[in-house]
């Protein structure tokens, strides 16, 4: 029977490389995601009376991001397809 104490202690080993948490480019594509997101929530009827009515708090993160996705559309779908090729090919 092995020991759970042997097995922790070797991956808690003090010259051990921790991975980042956060990186930039995550980042980034959470960001493009929420803007693309809530831009096209914008433009259903029922969903944007709904969710995006609030300019404040917590939701007007979400009416802010639709306004920033839908007046500057072709910069943000720029964005996405050179963050896509970036994720899939260079990364």
């Amino acid at each position: 029977m092995r020991s759970v104490r042997g097995a922790g202690a070797a991956l808690s080993a003090p010259g051990a490389a921790m991975p980042n948490v956060y990186s930039l480019d995550g980042l980034l594509v959470f960001g493009l995601l929420l803007v693309c997101t809530c831009a096209y929530l914008r433009k259903v009827p029922r969903l944007r009376a709904w969710l995006l009515s609030e300019k404040r708090g917590l939701w007007g993160v979400g009416y802010k991001a639709a306004v920033i996705g839908t007046r500057l559309h072709v910069p943000v779908a720029i964005s996405c397809v050179l963050m896509a090729f970036y994720v899939l090919v260079v990364k």
